[in-house]
């Protein structure tokens, strides 16, 4: 619908006709785009609004409701006296709006359907402040909610009227003198367009359309706001292996009560890497300055699972990655990793030169650098999405799993390819 046929489009003016032209009333109204005949289709009197829906198809029918607020919709069909027809549009509604729900919501993985407001009415701009006031005051008697009112011009949205507008204004003005903007999101925006839009537009609401324009719901952006401060929070708290509610000042006791776990399976991670040094005890006897190395191996995988990590728990946060859609991901990451790894080999080896250790050495340490780096990427992008996906918090477990699977594998790569070439 352009914007020339909505300023131009006559509410009243159409209802009248569809009301009094009853041989031609159905073709009228599939003349209409879908916004104005939704509109049209509210503005009838019940018992019209009746032969409509029982000549008109089940999507017909469907797609008009889809345009009218929750409680419109409920008015409606509680009127119908076919009840098999009215359980199957509610559950229609029901199922689609839900579908579409959980698609928008994919932004954020702790978002849930607690962020969708269904608690408002959408008006026609003709609408007469007295006549918003009784509407009001029945959506409170039934919802016991006062609603956030939208207003719409032909059947498509224009924006909203405050509640405090309604209190000053006559009873005889119309709702379209006082609209005033309000930020939209399509359900199947980019999610980082949704998370930027919530981000830029605090202390407001944002209403939620299908692809056809209808409302699907309103969320308020301090909501979300308070989403994605906590996150990082409980994040930060977790990969630090404590617990989210301790504070600074919390008595000493209740601070080890909550640390020593992790560390306990921490030691045990480090006696699983010393294990794997033990098996090299020979090579390290005959050759001291591998031992040189060893934490430059360990080191520079662990750093690497950290950036990794760090880039994932952000996408896990945000609902961009999952385990379905990583390997691209993971290819990018241990990729990158293993060009950085190069980079820092050629400056590790020239300068191990400079200390007088032996080249052999001082290659085969940056060969397992590259190496390690590279595993580095590889678990830092899998083990958190792995976690996320079995129903765990990526965050709370998952650098210990990958600070164990670098130093193991890393220092069993390097000594393992010594004792190869060096013995």
């Amino acid at each position: 619908m352009n914007e020339d046929s909505v300023n131009n489009f006559d509410l009243e003016g159409v209802t009248r006709t569809v009301t009094y032209n009853k041989n031609e009333r159905l073709s009228l109204l599939r003349s209409l785009s879908l916004p104005e005949r939704s509109a049209v289709f509210n503005n009838l009197s019940p018992k019209v609004r009746e032969v409509v829906i029982d000549s008109l198809t089940f999507n017909e029918v469907v797609e008009m409701l889809d345009h009218l607020d929750p409680l419109r919709v409920h008015q409606i069909l509680f009127k119908m006296r076919d009840k098999k027809r009215k359980a199957r549009f509610l559950s229609r509604l029901k199922s689609d709006r839900f579908e579409k729900t959980e698609y928008f919501l994919q932004f954020h993985p702790e978002a849930s359907l607690t962020l969708f407001h269904l608690n408002y009415l959408y008006l026609s701009e003709d609408t007469t402040v007295g006549d918003t006031a009784n509407i009001i005051e029945n959506h409170l008697r039934t919802t016991g909610k006062i609603p956030a009112i939208l207003v719409s011009k032909g059947g498509k949205l224009t924006g909203e009227v405050s509640l405090g507008t309604l209190v000053r204004e006559r009873n005889t003005n119309k709702l379209k003198n006082y609209v005033s903007p309000v930020s939209t999101v399509a359900y199947n925006t980019d999610r980082n367009k949704v998370l930027e839009l919530f981000q830029s537009t605090p202390h407001e609401k944002v209403i939620v359309t299908d692809s056809d324009g209808s409302v699907l719901g309103v969320i308020y952006s301090d909501d979300v706001i308070d989403l994605l401060d906590a996150q990082p929070a409980a994040t930060l708290y977790s990969f630090a292996g404590v617990e989210a509610s301790e504070r600074p000042f919390d008595a000493v006791f209740d601070k080890v009560r909550g640390r020593y776990r992790w560390l306990i399976i921490n030691l045990g991670t480090c006696f699983i890497a010393g294990g794997t040094v033990s098996l090299f005890g020979e090579t390290i006897n005959q050759f001291v300055a591998l031992a040189i190395f060893m934490p430059m191996i360990a080191g520079m995988g662990g750093n690497t699972s950290n950036q990794t990590f760090a880039i994932m728990i952000r996408g896990i946060s945000t609902g961009e990655i999952s385990l379905k859609n990583s390997y691209p991901a993971m290819m990018r990451e241990m990729i990158a990793a293993g060009i950085n790894g190069l980079l820092v080999s050629l400056m590790m080896v020239p300068i191990a030169l400079f200390f007088g250790l032996d080249l052999i050495i001082a290659v085969i340490a940056g060969v397992a650098i590259v190496f390690n780096m590279i595993v580095g990427g590889f678990f830092g992008t899998l083990v958190p999405l792995v976690l996320k996906y079995i129903g765990k918090d990526p965050a709370t477990s998952a650098g210990i799993f990958i600070s164990t699977a670098t130093d193991v594998i890393g220092l069993l790569f390097f000594l393992g390819l010594a004792t190869i070439i060096l013995l």
